[in-house]
């Protein structure tokens, strides 16, 4: 059973740090600030969760595994108050979401159609 607690706690180790690369990818290569905050926000809590996860299945049921839910509790919810406070006044300040060239808006898709 160790054995077993041992490979799936690292490859929750892995993902964890796949998915936090991932997110920094998403960081450089998306166009805007909308999207940009949503690979951070959304991807780095994944990859937050899976590592504490990891770690907490190394750990056990101990005061440092106690310690580990207690810290991704934080972070889950700091991290979604701080993308939305981010998002939020980046709005405020009048930053547009990117539109791909050629694509309708949304006034003009209610344009002549029937329903």
């Amino acid at each position: 059973m160790d054995m077993a607690l041992d490979v799936l706690s690292w490859i929750l180790l892995a993902l964890g740090g796949a998915v936090a690369v991932l997110s920094g990818v998403g960081l450089l290569r998306f166009p805007d600030v909308y999207s940009r905050m949503h690979a951070a926000s959304m991807l780095e809590s994944l990859g937050a969760f899976c590592v504490l996860l990891g770690l907490f299945l190394q750990a056990g049921f101990t005061v440092v595994g106690a310690k580990l839910a207690i810290l991704y509790v934080f972070l889950l919810l700091t991290a979604a108050t701080a993308g939305h406070a981010l998002a939020k006044s980046t709005y405020e300040a009048g930053v547009k979401p990117y539109e791909r060239p050629g694509r309708r808006t949304d006034s003009q898709l209610g344009e002549g159609s029937n329903g």
